[in-house]
């Protein structure tokens, strides 16, 4: 059986589709479905068992038969101020689950997190020297959890106590099907969709930074079914652990990716430059990019589809649909 934490969440559900497609399973899901629309994520799936979070510790006691631990549960949201919170939640959860796979020696994939680079826009390499981490300076304390998650397990790791495969996965800018219930973090593409296939105005920030005109400023937007598949393809041809980017490893500018959402419905997009809110005044990245290299050394080398091709896809198959749910 594979578990997978966060599995109704965005890209936990689409892991489940892919190891369903696969043919991989028993699928276990650990999540909190709560009363909104979430349950819809995962209502195509087969889904052999349902373990609350709260409940994993004791469902984990003693299991055999567990083939794999993808865990992808966690507080996502860069604007999380509760960092007692993402203590328990982001970084205590992923150690004891490390820990039950070190015991066991069950293969772990879990989910870290480009926010751990801060506001670095050069050299985004997914070093694990103990120098690379301790430079890390995450600009908010979701990016801080989840760097010093990075540490803890490292520092397990050189001590010899990993489990058999693990890799750190550091999520760029992620986009596609199952992120309505993101709410106001859901990706521009998602968010931009419904008023541009009506012909509404869209607002990008404008630029405060010479040389870099309004809507250039630029991020690895990269589709959750090229993460998905490169995660399924980590564990049927086992990489060297370790830290590793998932982003397409070219950054693209946000006036290109609404241009991309808008040739893929027919339409000339409309975008309004705003001010840059005073929050991010100082806290704004205007370029990230993903280097790729470890990632295809450890042979990995499907190729990511750029925003054109994975826009396209993503609004015919999904959000151009009565279902938008994959």
């Amino acid at each position: 059986m594979i578990l997978v934490t966060g599995g109704a969440g965005f890209i936990g559900s689409n892991m489940l589709a892919d190891l369903e497609a696969a043919g991989a399973g028993p699928l276990v899901l650990c999540d909190w479905l709560g009363t909104g629309e979430k349950w819809r994520n995962v209502s195509k799936r087969r889904i052999a068992e349902f373990v609350r979070p709260e409940d994993l510790p004791r469902w984990l006691e003693g299991r055999q038969g567990v083939e794999a631990v993808i865990h992808l549960g966690a507080i996502s949201a860069t604007t999380e101020r509760d960092a007692d919170l993402l203590i328990e939640r982001n970084i205590r959860t992923t150690v004891r689950l490390w820990d039950w796979c070190t015991a066991a020696r069950v293969p772990l994939l879990y989910a870290s997190s480009a926010a751990s680079y801060g506001a670095r826009e050069t050299d985004l390499a997914d070093d694990e020297a103990p120098a690379a981490l301790a430079a890390l300076a995450p600009l908010n304390a979701y990016g801080w959890s989840k760097a010093a998650t990075d540490r803890i397990l490292l520092d397990r790791a050189r001590a010899g106590e990993a489990p058999a495969l693990w890799a750190g996965l550091r999520f760029f800018n992620v986009y596609g099907p199952n992120e309505y219930h993101k709410e106001n973090m859901m990706s521009v593409v998602t968010r931009f969709f419904s008023p541009l296939s009506r012909g509404e105005t869209v607002e990008l920030f404008k630029s405060d930074r010479p040389g870099i005109a309004d809507g250039q400023q630029s991020r690895d937007f990269v589709y959750v079914k090229d993460c998905t598949a490169a995660m399924l393809a980590m564990l049927e041809r086992p990489v060297p652990s370790g830290l590793y980017n998932l982003g397409t490893g070219v950054a693209r500018s946000f006036a290109d990716l609404v241009a991309a959402l808008g040739r893929a419905l027919g339409r000339e997009p409309e975008i309004r430059y705003i001010p840059l809110p005073v929050a991010l005044e100082g806290r704004y990245q205007y370029r990230t990019e993903a280097q790729m290299a470890k990632l295809r050394r450890a042979g990995i080398d499907m190729p990511f589809r750029d925003i054109e091709a994975g826009v396209a896809d993503y609004v015919e198959t999904h959000l151009s649909t009565m279902d938008p749910y994959r």
